[in-house]
C-alpha cells in the first residue's frame, strides 16, 4: 500500500513504507529481477502541523506524478460496483549507483474516462471510510494483477507486503482455472501486525455490493474467513511461504496463524541511504566496498575512536543547527542527547520518560539531559493525537530545566539528521506490539546507542551493555502488565541515571567502544542487502 522511494514522493507513512523503499534499493544494488507495485497516493499521508498547546493539524500533501514519474502506455480495468474503473500506472526506475534497476509501478484511477468518485480513489494513503479502503484494495490487489499481465512480465513470485493486496490471489485464481495450490507456489505473504484486531477487515456485504460480480463468495470464504473478508487470512492460505519479521514476531504470529508453518526473516533497512554523510566518509576510508557489501561493516572496530567521535559531533552539529532554525531552540553539543521518533500512536507509549517527573528532574539536576521528540498521529487516531499534546505540556512545564522540543512534520529527511545526530535512540513499545522496528537499525548504522525494551528485533540486536541497554523484564517473564510497566520504568530511569549519564560523561572512550560495537555487532547484519538474500534463498527460489 505504500512505498517510501524519496522523501518528495510521499507516498509512504512510516516504517512499512520506508521498508519498502529499502527493500527497492537493496534490490537494484543485488540485481534481483523485482518490479514494485503501490498506488500513487496523489494527496499523500498527512502534512503536519502542531499548535503552540501541541494540537495536530493536518493537510494534505499533494504531489503533481507528472513531474517525477513517466506515464506507461498500457491501462487495465477493475469492476467496481458493476463497473469499469479503468488503471494506469506511472512508472518511476529507481536506479541503483551500481546500475542496476527496480521499476516501481504507482496505480492511478484518476483517469478522464472514469466517473468522478472513482478518480479519487488512489488519492489519500490511508484515508477515506471502510468503502474508500475496500476500493484502494481492489486497485492494489486485482488492478496491480492484471496490470503486470498487461505490461508482459512474467511473475514468478507475487510477495504480498502485509494484507492490503490480498486481493491480488483472487485474480490468480481466476487466472490459474481455481488451482490453489498453483497460487500457492506463486505467493509469498510478510505478516507485520502482531495482533489480530489490526488485521485488514471488510464485511461481505461490503464485498457483494463492490465486488459480486467479480468473484463467488462461497470459494472467498474458505480463503478469507467465514464471518468477515479478513485480507490476512486470504493472503496467507493462498501462499506456500509466510513470514514474520523478527524471531520475537514470528513466534508471536504463531498463534494467529493456526495451520500454518512461519518462518523468520528479519527486517533489514538500506545501510547506504540511511548513514550519515560524516560515517559514509569515515567507512569509505576504512571499510572499503561497505555500501555494497555492508556485512563487511563488521570491520568498523578498527575506526580510530576520534576519528569516529568527531564524524558524530558533525552529524550532531548539523541536527542541532536544524532545530534552532525550525523550533528556536539551541540545543547543547555536550549533552546526552535522546531521540524518540515514530508514528504517534497508543502502543508505542512516547511519553513514557515521563511518568515520573520528579525522578527525571533528579537524573537531570546537572541538565545533562535533552530530548528531541518526532512523529505523526493518524487523522483518527485521537489517543496518538492526544499523546502529542502530553509531550508538548511536558516540553512547557519542564522548559526551565530541560531542553526538549518536537519536530513536525517527521519525514525521510529529517529522519536521516534525527537518527544520526543523537547519542541514545529510545524505543519503549508495548509488547509484544513492536513487530520488528527498524528506525533502531538506522540509528545504529551511524554508531548510536539503542535503549529500548525488549521487543522486535531488540530482542535479538541487544547484548546488554555492549550493542545497549534493554528496557524493563524479559518479555517472557509472566506478570501483569501494571506490574511489567512499572519494572519498565525503575528500569528506564535507573539505567539512564545510573548506567547511560556517566558512561557518556565520564567515559568517553568506553561510550565510543559502544557506538562501534553498535556498528560491528548491528548494523553489520541488520541491513537489507541481508534481508533479500535470505527473501530469495527461502521465499523465492
Amino acid at each position: 500500500m505504500e512505498i517510501g522511494i524519496e522523501n518528495d514522493i510521499p507516498t509512504y507513512s512510516g516504517g512499512l513504507g520506508v521498508l519498502a523503499g529499502d527493500t527497492i534499493r537493496s534490490a537494484a544494488d543485488l540485481r534481483v529481477p523485482m518490479v514494485a507495485v503501490t498506488l500513487v497516493s496523489r494527496k499523500g499521508y498527512l502534512k503536519q502541523k502542531i499548535t503552540d498547546n501541541g494540537e495536530q493539524l493536518e493537510f494534505t500533501d499533494e504531489w503533481e506524478p507528472s513531474k517525477m514519474l513517466n506515464l506507461m502506455g498500457k491501462t487495465t480495468n477493475v469492476r467496481i460496483e458493476g463497473r469499469d474503473v479503468k488503471v494506469q500506472a506511472w512508472i518511476y526506475a529507481y536506479q541503483s549507483e551500481n546500475g542496476g534497476m527496480v521499476p516501481i509501478l504507482f496505480l492511478d484511477t484518476d483517469t478522464e474516462h472514469n466517473f468522478p468518485e472513482d478518480r479519487r480513489i488512489t488519492d489519500h494513503l490511508y484515508g477515506g471510510n471502510e468503502e474508500y479502503r475496500f476500493k484502494q484494495e481492489i486497485v492494489l490487489g486485482i488492478g496491480g494483477a492484471r496490470l503486470l499481465k498487461e505490461l508482459f512480465f512474467t511473475v514468478k513470485k507475487y510477495h504480498m507486503n502485509e494484507g492490503h493486496s490480498s486481493l491480488l490471489t483472487l485474480e490468480l485464481l481466476k487466472q490459474n482455472d481455481m488451482e490453489a495450490d498453483i497460487v500457492r507456489n506463486q505467493c509469498v505473504f510478510t505478516t507485520h501486525t502482531p495482533i489480530k484486531a489490526a488485521f485488514d477487515k471488510f464485511s461481505y456485504d461490503l464485498f457483494q455490493k463492490l465486488l459480486d460480480d467479480e468473484f463467488p463468495l462461497p470459494v472467498l470464504k474458505q480463503y478469507a474467513g467465514q464471518e468477515v473478508l479478513n485480507m490476512t487470512e486470504l493472503g496467507s492460505n493462498l501462499s506456500k511461504y509466510i513470514n514474520g519479521v523478527s524471531e520475537a514476531h514470528m513466534e508471536c504470529s504463531k498463534k494467529l496463524f493456526p495451520g500454518h508453518y512461519l518462518r523468520s526473516i528479519n527486517n533489514g533497512i538500506h545501510s547506504y541511504t540511511w548513514t550519515s554523510p560524516y560515517l559514509k566518509t569515515l567507512f569509505d576510508k576504512y571499510i572499503p566496498g561497505w555500501c555494497n557489501e555492508p556485512i563487511r561493516l563488521v570491520k568498523g572496530s578498527e575506526i580510530p575512536n576520534e576519528e569516529l567521535w568527531i564524524a558524530h559531533e558533525k552529524a550532531k552539529r548539523t541536527l542541532i543547527q536544524l532545530i534552532q532554525q525550525r523550533n528556536n531552540i539551541e540545543l547543547d553539543l555536550d549533552s546526552l542527547t535522546i531521540g524518540f521518533a515514530r508514528r504517534t500512536t497508543g502502543y508505542k507509549r512516547a511519553t513514557l520518560i515521563f511518568s515520573n517527573l520528579d525522578r527525571l528532574r533528579d537524573i537531570n539536576k546537572n541538565r545533562e539531559l535533552q530530548l528531541i521528540f518526532a512523529g505523526k498521529a493518524h487523522p483518527k487516531d485521537y489517543g496518538g493525537k492526544r499523546l502529542i499534546k502530553e509531550i508538548y505540556a511536558h516540553i512547557s512545564n519542564l522548559k526551565n530545566e530541560m531542553k526538549l522540543t518536537y519536530l513536525e512534520n517527521y519525514d525521510m529527511d529529517l529522519a536521516k539528521k534525527l537518527i544520526s545526530g543523537v547519542e541514545v535512540w529510545l524505543n519503549t513499545p508495548l509488547i509484544p506490539m513492536e513487530a520488528s522496528g527498524t528506525s533502531g537499525m538506522k540509528a545504529a548504522h551511524n554508531g548510536v546507542v539503542n535503549f529500548s525494551v525488549l521487543d522486535g528485533w531488540w530482542k535479538e540486536g541487544c547484548i546488554e551493555g555492549v550493542t545497549g541497554w534493554s528496557i524493563g523484564p524479559q518479555p517472557n517473564e509472566p506478570m501483569k502488565e501494571t506490574e511489567r510497566t512499572k519494572r519498565e520504568i525503575n528500569d528506564l530511569y535507573n539505567k539512564l541515571e545510573y548506567l547511560i549519564l556517566p558512561k557518556f560523561c565520564n567515559k568517553r572512550d568506553e561510550w565510543i567502544i559502544m557506538m562501534k560495537n553498535s556498528i560491528t555487532k548491528l548494523a553489520y547484519y541488520f541491513q537489507s542487502h541481508w534481508m533479500i538474500r535470505r527473501y530469495i534463498t527461502d521465499a523465492y527460489i
